[in-house]
């Protein structure tokens, strides 16, 4: 029976899902080369550059809430078609500006901050959806699938042809991310069915009683109170937001590190960030075998301690082959803990609720991000090695510490059926 189950469809829309995303990530992955290139080309002072970084993720900090409200009220399909489709306006009037020569630091901050509001709509309601569409038991193997997509082509495809395509003409890159994004969206419109908030299909047949019918603030509100009442859940969510303002730290210069340190040519610069992909397939297609094998929670621990120590080792790399293996390890430790921590919260946090709760949640990790950004853009005023260092070293502390508390996640984690 076990077999059986993983030779099963994961369905027609998920599968539509997924086509979507492979369009949107190659897009994705040539804005990841493009944009930091961009910027470095306006500017070399290393705290504006991490503004940049800080810009994209400000929204989960001050919409990421309203908006999971949102999506816990309204068609899911549609609201991750409409969402996709603001992204697609806001590319193409990148691509424009860039083509014109007009665009600036100002340009590029406001550009940012508005598709990152696009990607808190885009993010919340395509994880609120996996678990509508797939079995319990289905859920590792789906994420895992999206992880392998979004690598594959966004940094296996858009980084390297990003960098190629911005040597060529700086304008180039940007024109074809508007293009695959506007692939994408018409993909996401296509999505079979209706994905209202259903709570007999999410198993939640008692949630009148645990949720009466309320207005959209009292809505959030009562997602906020269910987060703050669930003090496992919470401080899962508070120890991954101490976690992620590191992370967000030691990245938010690292095309300086990689340009001015490690003197990469610009035209092989989205070859590199394609090297991590190559830890994140391996990582994507082992995920659910080894959890299988040595329980998910035990691995969710391992890696996040790996991911610490890796990220401090790459700041103390002094060539281009050290620093390729660091970032496939580094890559492999991530996505083992991305896909496994997502699949987590797929089972515990009900799906009538996820919106709201995924929306506080990553306003929380995700909302610390721009200042870890800012932080890290400081700690690169004294040298570009220490966001590394610094942020690598604090983030592995904090995992070790951790490390209790991720095993006993166990705990909640319902057995797998097939």
């Amino acid at each position: 029976m076990a077999k059986q189950g993983k030779r099963e469809s994961l369905g027609p829309a998920f599968n539509r899902l997924w086509s979507a995303s492979l369009a949107s990530n190659v897009s994705d992955g040539l804005f990841k080369t493009a944009v930091p290139l961009l910027a470095a080309s306006l500017t070399h002072d290393p705290f504006i550059i991490s503004l940049l970084a800080a810009m994209v993720m400000l929204p989960w900090l001050l919409f990421a809430i309203p908006i999971g409200g949102l999506v816990d009220r309204v068609d899911r399909r549609l609201a991750l078609a409409v969402a996709n489709a603001i992204r697609f306006i806001l590319a193409a009037a990148l691509a424009v500006s860039v083509g014109s020569a007009t665009v600036n630091i100002p340009i590029l901050y406001l550009i940012a901050f508005l598709m990152g509001i696009a990607e808190v709509a885009y993010d919340t309601t395509a994880q609120s959806l996996i678990p509508q569409m797939l079995k319990p038991q289905h859920l590792e193997r789906g994420n895992s699938r999206l992880e392998i997509g979004a690598v594959t082509t966004g940094e296996f495809i858009g980084s390297p042809l990003s960098g190629l395509l911005y040597a060529a003409a700086i304008a180039l890159p940007f024109i074809w991310g508007s293009l695959g994004i506007g692939v994408a969206t018409v993909l996401l419109f296509m999505i079979p069915g209706r994905f209202t908030k259903d709570l007999n299909a999410t198993g939640a047949s008692d949630a009148a009683e645990l949720e009466p019918k309320l207005g959209y603030w009292a809505d959030i509100r009562f997602g906020i109170k269910y987060l703050y009442d669930d003090k496992t859940l919470l401080k899962l969510v508070l120890f991954t937001s101490f976690v992620g303002f590191w992370f967000a730290a030691s990245n938010s210069t690292f095309v300086l590190f990689l340009l001015n340190v490690m003197k990469v040519n610009p035209t092989y610069f989205g070859l590199l960030l394609s090297i991590p992909a190559i830890g994140s397939i391996i990582g994507s297609i082992f995920v659910a075998r080894v959890s299988e094998r040595f329980g998910r929670v035990n691995v969710m621990a391992a890696a996040i301690v790996a991911s610490g120590t890796l990220t401090f080792a790459t700041g103390l790399v002094t060539n281009l082959g050290a620093l390729a293996v660091v970032a496939i390890l580094n890559a492999i430790s991530i996505t083992f803990w991305n896909v496994l921590l997502m699949s987590t919260y797929h089972q515990i946090i009900p799906n009538h609720l996820f919106g709201r709760i995924h929306g506080t949640r990553r306003t929380l990790v995700w909302g610390m991000m721009p200042i870890g950004s800012a932080v890290g853009g400081l700690l690169a005023l004294i040298d570009l090695r220490a966001p590394l260092l610094i942020a690598g070293g604090i983030s592995a502390l904090a995992a070790l510490i951790g490390v209790r508390f991720v095993r006993s996640l166990g705990r909640l984690l319902p057995s797998k059926t097939d």
